[in-house]
């Protein structure tokens, strides 16, 4: 009977599980500091906050704001610190390395049909 209960348990978590987008593509831009590769990550409205600028457009003037805030500061590393999801939203916590100092970002995202759209980004 426990294992029984047990194996119910395993199958119902591992199909939560596999509900869960993928952000390998979010992060490598970040990484890269390449700011258009995730224009087609962006949700119709996004909020954004980096450094001096502190907005609410759309995806095409989040990536703009992101574009210029990598131009100043070229990532030279980056590590995810936190992720979590639930079936229908995500976020995540990490670090960029940069030349001029080290940041903070903070991404929520939603998700659709399988596919991280951001929402919001913070970068302090």
């Amino acid at each position: 009977m426990k294992k029984g209960i047990l194996l119910i348990f395993a199958l119902i978590l591992s199909a939560l599980s596999m509900q869960a987008a993928d952000i390998t593509a979010i992060t490598n831009a970040f990484k890269a500091g390449n700011a258009s590769a995730l224009a087609g990550s962006m949700d119709e409205k996004v909020d954004i906050a980096v450094p001096k600028v502190t907005t609410k457009g759309t995806g095409a003037e989040a990536v703009a704001v992101l574009t210029d805030f990598f131009k100043a500061n070229k990532p030279t590393g980056y590590t995810v610190l936190h992720h979590a999801d639930k079936p229908d939203t995500g976020f995540f916590v990490a670090k960029i390395q940069t030349e001029g100092g080290e940041f903070r970002a903070n991404v929520t995202y939603r998700v659709v049909e399988n596919k991280a759209k951001i929402q919001s980004i913070r970068i302090e």
